[in-house]
């Protein structure tokens, strides 16, 4: 297909930093909604998006259509959170609105009943043409040429750590706050703790979720489980079902909308952090095809100007980054080396810089394709075992979390490719002498995959000794089949991990657990990782 939509480029710069740049008022650093409602700014009609100015020759995107729905008929939908790279500071309340609206804004504040001045929001207005879709639901006689989609972006900073917020979303016509406002359209959040005065939390992943039954369980378990965080490892909607990178992949762009209401009552409530993976690269939107995950979500993307799924932040005592699984992939190559190696440059320097920082204990690192799998659907990649594994070994990595295949795989801890000992469940992994462990927990809810040789998990384990044939594909995307020992728990089955972080105390040193979870909260593996 030749067209093209029409694209552009969003600012993280124009997103409002509650207290120096939205005009709310603070005491102490702490938001007070009756001082934020009299020192608000005036609201301000976002009807159109807010975009960095076009370079020359880039098409722009068109205004909202001349009639308007009344604001009171549109609802918000899909609400989603993010932490910054200060999750202890910084929150971004990210939803949807089913056309254009004036005035969008978030109101904050410390009691579900008093939310405080409206915060202006940033529109990112996406345009999709038909054209070039496939939709899974059928289609009026009498239809527009484009699906619009409004996304709505509020960042507020200077939050006080540890402390819970509640909040709701709305625009002229709909103040959840004014009469008529419902309890519903009231959600919460909590701040991270300051480094190094929290207790223990847990965290929670999985990739490859989709739209269904068994995606809506996957993150209702979330919701049961009740984290701090949660990171997603790419491959969310699979909207673009084919998933190459290439404008010939059936695509559906409204499948974005089921994907966020599906997750709304988790995803509202406990910020998600996501990774992109192959089903994000969207080519209709730019020449990285990530004009549509800039416009739906809002990452810290601290890697450089405009990086997009590359960026680290903290919680706590772990360091977390989250790398663009696409740059190194052989498997599925419409982006590979699109970073031109700074992706790689980038990573070295964070993963030094968090090993060398006396106060992160562990470092998580979360992406998409699998640098270790067993799994041969889509198989382990190659890209990442050459480019990234040495500086997972270098810097003691201690947990490299991804998706891509649909199971879930626990290697025994890898050093420069090779297992190290054998880690069954139940069993404790020290990555100083042991090496990185590698989880692969692609259960998140998309059709479920097969392994070359039998499960073998927790309560179930089978004679798991005999090496397992492991599939990669070379540059060139030629397959090639490698005989490996480290495949110690298998599991065909939706699930996602959980993380337990426990902060060193009373002389014992600091550790997490990693436990896999089935849907109805079954355990399938559980290692503990602990340094030193």
């Amino acid at each position: 297909m030749s067209e093209t939509p029409r694209h552009s480029r969003y600012s993280r710069r124009s997103l409002l930093r509650v207290g120096a740049a939205g005009g709310a008022a603070f005491a102490g650093g702490l938001l007070l909604p009756g001082a934020a409602r009299a020192a608000a700014p005036h609201p301000t009609a976002l009807d159109t998006p807010v975009l960095d100015t076009p370079s020359p020759g880039s098409p722009t995107l068109p205004s909202p259509r001349g009639e308007r729905t009344a604001g009171s008929a549109l609802r918000p939908f899909g609400r989603h959170l993010a932490y910054g790279a200060d999750p202890s500071r910084q929150v971004v309340v990210s939803w949807q609105v089913p056309d254009a609206v004036t005035a969008p804004f978030v109101r904050i504040g410390l009691q579900p009943g008093d939310l405080g001045a409206p915060v202006p929001a940033e529109v990112r207005t996406l345009v999709s043409k038909l054209a070039w879709q496939h939709p899974v639901e059928d289609q009026p006689l009498v239809r527009p040429t484009t699906v619009t989609q409004y996304y709505l972006h509020a960042r507020v900073d200077q939050l006080v750590p540890d402390t819970t917020y509640y909040y709701a979303v709305g625009h002229q016509g709909h103040d959840p706050a004014g009469q008529g406002g419902r309890l519903g359209d009231v959600a919460s959040f909590r701040t991270a703790p300051a480094p190094g005065r929290g207790a223990g939390f847990t965290f929670t992943a999985f990739g490859d979720q989709g739209i269904g039954y068994n995606a809506a369980a996957t993150a209702h378990l979330i919701a049961g489980l009740d984290p701090a965080f949660h990171l997603h490892m790419g491959d969310l909607s699979y909207a673009n079902s084919g998933g190459s990178g290439k404008t010939d992949d059936a695509y559906d762009a409204r499948l974005w909308d089921s994907f966020f209401v599906q997750n709304d009552p988790v995803a509202a409530r406990t910020p998600w952090m996501v990774a992109v993976g192959n089903h994000e690269m969207e080519p209709w939107y730019g020449g990285d095809g990530y004009g549509g995950v800039r416009a739906r979500f809002t990452m810290p993307d601290n890697a450089w100007d405009q990086s997009t799924g590359i960026y680290s932040w903290r919680y706590q005592n772990v360091g977390l980054i989250s790398l663009d699984g696409n740059d190194v992939c052989f498997n599925t190559p419409a982006n590979l080396d699109h970073t031109k190696g700074r992706q790689r440059k980038w990573l070295e320097a964070r993963l030094a810089a968090l090993r060398a920082d006396p106060g992160i204990d562990f470092i998580v690192v979360y992406l998409h394709q699998c640098t270790y799998s067993t799994c041969h659907d889509n198989g382990a990649e190659l890209g990442a075992q050459q480019d990234w594994a040495p500086l997972f070994d270098k810097y003691q990595v201690d947990l490299v979390l991804s998706g891509h295949n649909h199971v879930y795989e626990r290697t025994d801890p890898i050093r420069a490719g090779k297992a190290t000992r054998k880690v069954a469940s139940g069993d404790t992994v020290n990555p100083v002498k042991d090496g990185t462990t590698y989880v692969v927990a692609g259960g998140g809810g998309g059709g479920l995959y097969k392994f070359p040789a039998s499960d073998s998990y927790l309560g179930h384990e089978t004679r798991n000794d005999a090496p397992v044939p492991m599939v990669v594909s070379d540059r060139s995307g030629h397959e090639q089949t490698v005989k490996v020992t480290w495949s110690r728990v298998r599991y065909t089955g939706y699930c996602l991990v959980a993380v337990d972080v426990t902060p060193a105390a009373g002389g014992a040193p600091a550790r997490m657990e990693v436990r896999s979870v089935t849907e109805d909260g079954t355990a399938v593996d559980r290692v503990t990782v602990q340094r030193g």
